[in-house]
């Protein structure tokens, strides 16, 4: 049987000419054109990156590989008893585009397994930062910290050729995964219960091992599988996604770029949305009073929050316009798991009357829930009652579609990352209203 690593070699030999004849034949091919609005706001909606992993359909979500979520979810192997996929067969998908069989998805298990000890040093930094330290830069900084393990920068400097870059761009990035579920858990049971720590047990597959090392039962086992692969990646152009790229372009090596792409996480424009939302969605709870969360009494309380100039954290999106599938992904599972839980029964409620009320509103654009309106409350039943870890599990997904995708940048060799800028002058010259 081939391994990951050769197929993938296999897969980068058929697609190179492919990169290679746009460029030759096509580079003065026009794409689109760019307004002063796309390039004083951020450069939404430009379409300057390239990347075949993942694409954000407004109207089916995020495809992976071309499949949905729901295809996605049950064309790959399963852990044995367990309701979804590993994260080792989605690694395997998202790197070559094909479906594992459950023999290759097992390789990669076993690959990760040999990869899997967190160098001791990375504990002992840890534990010398302040415990009052954000979750998040327990997290970087143990990433940044085992920068000195890095294949890439090691073969680079002994001069490894640009389009062999990929190989030690792929060591480095299995490396990374193996860890970053043990790191993570660390992080968790060092913070938030008493310095308690459990060790890995390496019989399990990633998403079993976490929930072990979470000290949190079946179907905590599920809930990682789910979140991991939900949250995995979304196109190249969000911040976190975008940021892997833009630093790992410029031949830094993937513990610097993903270290810089879980900094980008951080922020509450991003990754700390879901943590905004279950906040709000208590709050919310709390002005209920106890009141069933019938349709009436939600939309009451909905139209005093619009009234009071707030706004509904969780609901609008800058692409989709429809429910997120993440959203209804995690809402099924909900479903199955925990349908008289108090806090869904009220964000599932908020879910049936929202849209109405935001259309009424008539300023959203989308009025549909995103990821962030459903995950946090999952994460609050099984336990995990911690805000401020929340975007460390986003940021293990997340490290999954990232590095990933960088793999396959040093495999078409991309150039580092240039935009041209232009000064307020310059665009008030082409508006015509200097």
């Amino acid at each position: 049987m081939a391994t990951l690593k050769e197929v993938l070699a296999q897969k980068i030999s058929e697609h190179r000419p492919r990169t290679m004849r746009l460029l030759k034949e096509h580079a003065d091919t026009e794409v689109g054109k760019v307004t002063i609005g796309q390039v004083i706001g951020g450069a939404r909606g430009v379409r300057c990156l390239v990347t075949d992993i993942s694409y954000l359909d407004p109207y089916e979500g995020i495809r992976f590989r071309g499949k949905t979520i729901p295809e996605t979810f049950a064309a790959l192997p399963k852990y044995p008893g367990s309701d979804y996929p590993t994260v080792e067969s989605f690694w395997w998908f998202l790197l070559t585009g094909e479906v594992p069989t459950a023999e290759q998805a097992q390789s990669v298990i076993d690959d990760w397994r040999e990869r899997a000890q967190v160098p001791q040093y990375v504990f002992d930094l840890l534990r010398t930062m302040p415990r009052d330290t954000h979750p998040m830069t327990l997290f970087s900084a143990a990433i940044l910290a085992m920068q000195r393990e890095s294949r890439f920068a090691e073969e680079y400097r002994q001069g490894l050729g640009k389009m062999d870059l990929w190989q030690p761009t792929y060591e480095d990035a299995s490396n990374l995964m193996a860890k970053l579920g043990t790191i993570g858990a660390y992080i968790y049971r060092m913070k938030f219960k008493g310095d308690t720590p459990i060790a890995p047990d390496p019989t399990l597959d990633f998403g079993g091992n976490f929930a072990h090392m979470m000290g949190i039962p079946h179907p905590y086992d599920d809930v990682a599988r789910m979140y991991f692969i939900l949250h995995s990646d979304h196109e190249s152009g969000n911040v976190s996604a975008h940021t892997v790229h833009l630093v790992a372009s410029a031949l830094s090596d993937p513990y610097y770029a993903l270290s810089a792409g879980i900094n980008g996480l951080a922020g509450p424009l991003h990754g700390l949305a879901n943590e905004n939302v279950l906040r709000w969605t208590q709050a919310f709870m709390e002005k209920l009073g106890g009141q069933d969360p019938t349709p009436e009494v939600i939309r009451e309380a909905l139209w005093e929050t619009l009234n009071s100039g707030q706004v509904i954290p969780g609901y609008g999106h800058a692409v989709l316009r429809k429910t997120d599938p993440r959203y209804t992904s995690q809402m099924e599972f909900c479903q199955k798991h925990l349908p008289d839980y108090p806090l869904f029964k009220v964000i599932n409620m908020i879910y049936k009357v929202a849209p109405d009320v935001l259309r009424e509103h008539g300023k959203a654009k989308n009025p549909w829930p995103n990821v962030d309106a459903q995950s946090g409350v999952i994460q609050w039943y099984y336990g995990v009652k911690e805000y401020a870890f929340y975007t460390v599990l986003f940021g293990i997904g997340r490290a999954i579609g990232t590095l990933a995708n960088i793999t396959w940048d040093r495999a078409l060799g991309y150039p580092i990352e240039r935009p041209k800028s232009l000064t307020t002058d310059m665009l008030e010259e082409i508006a015509g209203i200097k």
